[in-house]
């Protein structure tokens, strides 16, 4: 049998996540992470769908088809070790600023990561842990 080559995935299309409300995860992925809302197709579901560079995130809004909205949050040991998804952002430490400056609490951070970065976390309203990091090291 000859040898087959591994598929080589080129990049991440988009995340789906479940969510209970959708006007409320649309306020905290657009206007606090800066997202663009983008056309969803007609589906026969409520969604929404957000560019976050070359990468989308595409909301489902919790129903009996979908399976529960949010994921547990991790308890003990190291948050950024569990579920979670991650985006590059031009600054961590300011974001962590505007977070913060928002009313949201940081799950963890600031912290650098041994190849340099910074990261952040933060959940958004359904509990989803997302990190947001930067490549220039900061102090």
């Amino acid at each position: 049998m000859p040898e087959q080559t591994p598929i080589r995935v080129r990049f991440i299309d988009h995340v789906t996540i479940v969510v209970k409300d959708l006007g409320r995860s649309r306020q905290f992925y657009v206007d606090v992470l800066g997202m663009e809302e983008v056309p969803r197709p007609g589906f026969g579901f409520a969604g929404a769908w957000f560019q976050a560079g070359p990468s989308q995130i595409h909301l489902i809004e919790e129903h009996a088809a979908s399976g529960p909205a949010g994921l547990g949050r991790a308890t003990g040991g190291s948050i950024s070790r569990g579920h979670h998804f991650a985006f590059e952002v031009a600054d961590a430490l300011a974001a962590a600023e505007t977070l913060k400056s928002r009313g949201l609490e940081l799950a963890a951070g600031p912290k650098h990561r041994p190849d340099g970065p910074t990261q952040i976390y933060v959940h958004d309203p359904d509990g989803h842990l997302v990190e947001l990091f930067s490549r220039q090291m900061n102090a």
